[in-house]
């Protein structure tokens, strides 16, 4: 009677081809559910290997976004075999999808290059201070796509590692050592000798500041409201803003005690009597 009507009949053909291809169907959800089982404890046994290694922390996160996306493809076509599709027709569509893709991503795909650039260039690394494209803080993490660094007052930029490639990039943590430049106004009224002393011996009582290369104090400036004194002294790069903090209160304590005036700005103004 049922096979009278076609659209039952049509009915019970679709449903008879789906409970006859359950079994594939659960088997291949199996197969995906192990395989991502799998795929997690894998990603857990090398991230433990690479923190054991030797390698640069740097590229720890780099290599395991990409052993991830490698092992989900490989999960992925061996669902659509279990399927019963055959390898000449995934290999088909993986190429055109690939083109396809490609053309669509070009950005992307530039950035996974950037990103296998900065790694192999070594710019910089995780844990480093740098500037990129006028944006600063201290690098968190290099992924395939982008760069993430956090900055000092604690927010996450994250940097297309194309334009990471093609911006110029200021690393400050890259050497050992770094130069602190100063300048202090003191008033016309005030001897210069003194003040450059006083400033000597600012630097002298930190022992932060290194010797080697020798400190620079000198007048650098007869300008319009103050003498200036330019103040060069190195110091180790983790160092770098606690002497700059702390040479700034020092010498501005010292000022004081020594009647050493930093004048404001001013204009001195002569009036001409014609009469």
């Amino acid at each position: 009677m049922f096979e009278s009507n076609p659209l039952i009949a049509f009915l019970l053909k679709l449903w008879n081809g789906f409970v006859s291809y359950l079994p594939t169907l659960l088997i291949a959800l199996i197969v995906f559910v192990a395989g991502c089982i799998l795929n997690s404890f894998i990603m857990k046994l090398m991230g433990k290997g690479l923190e054991k290694s030797r390698l640069d922390k740097t590229i720890h996160k780099f290599l395991n976004s990409l052993v991830k996306i490698a092992l989900m493809a490989f999960i992925l076509i061996i669902v659509l075999t279990v399927l019963g599709i055959p390898m000449d027709s995934i290999i088909a569509v993986i190429s055109s999808a690939g083109i396809a893709v490609g053309l669509a991503m070009q950005s992307s795909l530039s950035n996974v290059a950037g990103g296998f650039m900065v790694l192999i260039g070594r710019t910089f690394k995780v844990g480093d201070y740098v500037e990129i494209g006028g944006k600063e803080g201290t690098v968190d993490e290099i992924s395939i796509l982008s760069t993430k660094i956090i900055t000092p007052d604690n927010k996450d930029i994250y940097i297309p590692n194309g334009t990471v490639v093609n911006s110029v990039v200021t690393n400050f943590s890259a050497e050992k050592a770094r130069r602190i430049d100063q300048i202090y106004g003191i008033s016309y009224d005030n001897d210069v000798r003194k003040a450059i002393k006083v400033i000597e011996d600012v630097i002298a009582s930190n022992d932060m500041i290194h010797n080697d290369p020798a400190p620079f104090v000198r007048l650098t400036e007869c300008a319009g409201s103050s003498l200036n004194i330019v103040v060069r002294v190195w110091a180790d790069s983790a160092d770098y803003w606690t002497v700059y903090f702390d040479l700034l209160e020092s010498v501005k304590e010292a000022f004081d005690k020594n009647d050493i005036v930093i004048p404001y700005n001013q204009l001195d103004v002569h009036v001409v009597d014609n009469k």
